[in-house]
């Protein structure tokens, strides 16, 4: 990393906040106009690099590469806590086959397109295919956020689930047509198939135990201090990457499984945790793309602005689709709803860390596939990321009947009406001498902002032992008050 060697910790350090800071102030000035927070994070750290205002001169891919990793292994175990498995559950078939039949067909048809037109060999088309191949929701939720469009369940939970598991599947094409390149094509296409059954079988079963064991292991662990259970998520996500990765598992499979476990299950100082690692995920995001931004030379986009835009719109007008499409073709949805699929399907940072494995592995023409793919995505931002509201409005699609639902998609799903509830601990009750991370059938989405204990208030949390007559009072949702107050005989509208 020689661009920082002549630099003093305290520069760096400086450096490093003034970037972060002005990436937030940015992307909120600019968000009010409709501009992804991605490609502002992205121009940033593009104006920052050796070819820009602020000369940081940053070439080293590997560094790059593990930062993204690490960075993606948080957003998705941050997306998985927040991911509502009641919500989504009946769009998991409808997730994994965009992630895996939609991933493989949108990777065959860009590699066709890049073979037969744009002078690459078919393996370097099907690695460029490869690497494009995974989206980024993300960036259209806080587009959609911004915005104000509303659009149905189905349509967001398909989008929710397929953003969070369609990394593994690209990340596994990927690595196979780098060491198929490397190979020089010697690799035999059913010990493809066995890694990749391998890959993702231990990385699902790997995630699931890890996300049990870690819901148990809060639950069970008193720790004096509340400072100390970010660390053991922490800890979560760490183990579950590289432990699965080192079983020869799909690392990131593994995480947002585990995220996804552990969202759907109580335990101690959840809610809590689940902003922190909110907090973690945006701090992971800009720390990614601002690197990510550093690492490309703008001079070298222009040589390959022909084919990339090339690229851009057979990915964005003909792959997408054709994935969306095929991958959709048993599910009972409406054109209309597959249409904006197929035009939601943005890239985003993913594609760009992929874009370092051949660099590293010295694949040749990596540089060139890496600048076009840093391109392709400029583009998808740029193009689909600013005219979602609009084509959901052409489409009809954008509704008054959605709101908020949860802090990774606000404004998508309907918000049922609240209400506060007291409840009374009853003698005998199923709650009397049990923990409230311990409360078997406890609405998901049910708040307890104080407990009355005699003539003692204070604010409990999942640790906490209920007791005969503790009056509770909860914030819920009118369909979920029976849920509530089943756990004693005694209870009333507040």
């Amino acid at each position: 990393m020689n661009a920082f060697s002549a630099t003093t910790l305290e520069e760096l350090l400086l450096g490093i906040g003034l970037l972060l800071l002005f990436s937030v102030i940015a992307s909120k000035a600019t968000g009010r106009l409709g501009v992804p927070s991605l490609l502002v994070f992205l121009g940033i750290g593009m104006l920052a690099g050796s070819e820009g205002i602020g000369g940081i001169e940053f070439d080293d891919a590997a560094v790059a590469q593990h930062l993204g990793v690490l960075a993606l292994a948080f957003i998705l175990y941050a997306g998985g806590l927040e991911t509502n498995w009641s919500f989504v559950r009946r769009s998991v078939k409808r997730a994994i086959s965009l992630s895996t039949i939609g991933v493989a067909v949108t990777t065959f048809v860009v590699a066709a397109f890049a073979s037969t037109f744009l002078g690459f060999t078919l393996g370097e088309g099907f690695l460029l295919g490869a690497i494009v191949s995974a989206t980024d929701a993300a960036a259209v939720f806080s587009i959609l956020r911004a915005s104000g469009v509303r659009v149905g369940e189905d349509v967001v939970a398909t989008l929710e689930l397929e953003s969070g598991s369609n990394d593994p599947m690209a990340v596994f094409l990927t690595t196979a047509a780098v060491q198929l390149l490397m190979s020089r094509g010697h690799g035999s296409p059913w010990m493809l198939a066995i890694d990749f059954v391998r890959e993702m079988s231990f990385g699902a079963a790997m995630g699931i135990v890890i996300g049990f064991l870690a819901v148990w292991f809060l639950n069970r662990t008193q720790l004096g201090h509340g400072g100390l259970y970010p660390v053991i998520t922490i800890a979560t996500v760490l183990v579950a990457y590289g432990a699965t990765d080192l079983v020869g598992g799909n690392g990131f499979l593994a995480v947002y499984l585990a995220g996804i476990v552990m969202g759907n299950r109580n335990f101690i100082q959840r809610r809590s945790l689940t902003r922190f690692h909110d907090g973690v995920a945006w701090l992971m995001q800009i720390a990614m793309f601002l690197t990510l931004g550093l690492l490309v030379f703008p001079s070298r986009l222009l040589p390959v602005a022909g084919t990339s835009l090339a690229v851009a719109a057979v990915l964005t007008f003909v792959a997408r689709p054709a994935a969306v499409f095929i991958a959709l073709a048993p599910v009972k949805m409406s054109l209309r709803e597959k249409a904006l699929i197929s035009w939601v399907g943005l890239r985003g940072a993913v594609p760009i860390v992929l874009a370092t494995f051949p660099l590293l592995a010295g694949v040749p023409r990596a540089g060139t596939i890496f600048n076009i793919v840093f391109f392709v995505v400029l583009a998808s931002v740029a193009v689909q990321g600013t005219t979602i509201p609009l084509v959901a409005k052409l489409l009809k699609i954008d509704s008054a009947a959605g709101a908020d639902r949860s802090p990774s998609v606000p404004a998508l799903a309907p918000r049922a009406e609240s209400t506060l509830l007291t409840i009374e601990v009853a003698e005998g009750s199923a709650a009397a001498g049990r923990r409230i991370v311990e409360l078997e059938g406890w609405p998901r989405e049910a708040l307890i902002l104080v407990l009355y204990r005699g003539s003692e208030l204070f604010v409990p949390d999942g640790s906490t032992t209920l007791q005969p007559r503790d009056r509770l009072v909860v914030l819920t949702s009118k369909e979920t008050v029976d849920a509530c107050a089943s756990i004693s005989s005694a209870a009333k509208e507040a």
